[in-house]
């Protein structure tokens, strides 16, 4: 501490490791029914964490664990396997948070305050000469860490800009939780649980741009701060496709999501719902590919290189990280081509689908991506960890349908349209004919 500061003031961060066996802790304390031990919601809040080992493997070796990303592709299996039991889990007992809703609140705030902490706080610099030695903890986050600026595919933005864009989407996931839960579940307290235990994971914490992980981005939240209100209006096909366009128009991703909604709203307004899509989606592609046209002016942006990281028919750059590092290209393609039928699969099983079928395919289509993502493969948690608190809290949602079959709005306008036509050509050939008789 500096001798000139206050006791009070020295606010220190606590290590990744702290974070994941304190939050693992009180997840325990907090969502596990002690008097229902062998139960699937007990194991459910329990495989949450079985992320972190990995992430704390990478952590270690700066990135270069291959068995830190091997571990990850494990647990994002056992959960890709999880969404898919999810679809024949019907009957869902309902098992409240061991806090009432005033505490989870007051919980959730003090999570959401640290969060900020986090964003704010910047790595310390190295010591200078006659001062104390820096912890081990303070020289890893010099080793480890830039001081400026954060990469987000080839292109670098502040890191206070990203900071500040990952702690707003955290919210926004955290908001749209507690309604949906609200809303949707018909329970206000289990909606407050999902948005605590989110806040709660330590991969907010561990995934945090410049974080002492240093793999976080603010774009891994991104798609899931508007699919989560796509999944709050879900009863409304116009805003579920803008909220889930505007997500695939910024990271592109969320669009192999799109079988499964096109497939939840057949004949049940899937031509309203594509339709807001294509136009927010394409409106929000326009605009990022605008801003990177214009940091390009002033540095460089390799787009060749950011494509190919994700492009499963080419070999992987050469800093790219994961299980896939070494191993020739060929051998990733044919998991690239069995995730595509298991995509394409989702436009027609199971049908007809309802809002639990929706969250849980969503979900393992975006978990399919890191087994042939060559590329830090399994890091992306914060893509579909939303989705996973749904299924987990869920009541029985059979009754979470579409709206009912009603006169399309694009129909109406066209036929309205087409009947204006009519009338001005039959006006027409009337004048013609009467000044032909003239």
């Amino acid at each position: 501490m500096n001798g000139n500061g206050s006791i009070f003031l020295d606010f220190q961060l606590p290590t990744a490791a702290t974070w994941f066996y304190f939050s693992g802790l009180l997840a325990v304390a907090l969502f596990v029914k002690f008097s229902r031990l062998l139960s699937v919601r007990n194991l459910d809040v329990l495989s949450l964490f079985l992320f972190a080992p990995g992430f704390l493997l990478l952590l270690e070796s700066h990135g270069a664990n291959r068995w830190g990303y091997a571990w990850l592709l494990i647990a994002s299996g056992y959960f890709f396997l999880r969404c898919l039991g999810d679809l024949a889990l019907v009957r869902r007992p309902a098992l409240a948070p061991n806090m009432n809703l005033s505490g989870m609140a007051c919980l959730a705030a003090a999570l959401s305050a640290s969060l900020v902490a986090v964003a704010v706080q910047q790595p310390r610099a190295p010591p200078d000469a006659g001062q104390a030695a820096a912890s081990p903890i303070d020289e890893m986050l010099v080793k480890t860490l830039p001081q400026t600026p954060g990469e987000v595919a080839g292109f670098t933005i502040p890191i206070g800009t990203a900071r500040a864009l990952a702690l707003l989407c955290h919210l926004s996931v955290a908001v749209g939780l507690a309604l949906i839960g609200w809303k949707h579940f018909g329970d206000v307290h289990a909606g407050m649980a999902m948005a605590t235990f989110y806040l709660l994971l330590p991969y907010t914490y561990m995934l945090t741009p410049n974080s002492a992980l240093g793999l976080g981005r603010w774009d891994m939240v991104w798609p899931m701060a508007w699919m989560v209100w796509a999944v709050f209006c879900y009863r409304r096909p116009v805003l579920a496709g803008a909220f889930l366009g505007v997500a695939a128009g910024g990271v592109l991703l969320p669009l192999l999501t799109l079988p499964v909604w096109l497939s939840f709203y057949r004949k049940r307004g899937a031509g309203r719902f594509f339709l807001c899509f294509v136009l927010l989606g394409g409106l929000t592609l326009a605009l990022a590919a605008g801003v990177l046209w214009i940091g390009s002016l002033t540095q460089t942006w390799n787009s060749a290189d950011a494509l190919q990281r994700w492009q499963a028919w080419l070999p992987p750059p050469d800093d790219a990280h994961g299980v896939w590092q070494g191993v020739y290209w060929v051998y990733r393609l044919p998991v690239f081509i069995a995730y595509a039928a298991f995509v394409i699969g989702t436009l027609f099983w199971p049908m007809p689908k309802n809002l639990a079928n929706v969250v849980a395919l969503s979900a393992a289509v975006l978990i399919g991506i890191q087994f042939w993502c060559a590329d830090n493969g399994g890091v992306y948690v914060l893509w579909y960890l939303p989705f996973l608190l749904l299924l987990v809290f869920r009541p029985n949602l059979t009754a979470a349908q579409p709206p009912p079959p009603r006169e399309d709005w694009i129909k109406r306008i066209s036929w309205r349209l087409m009947r204006l036509f009519v009338r001005l050509f039959r006006r027409r050939k009337a004048a013609r004919s009467a000044s032909g008789a003239a």
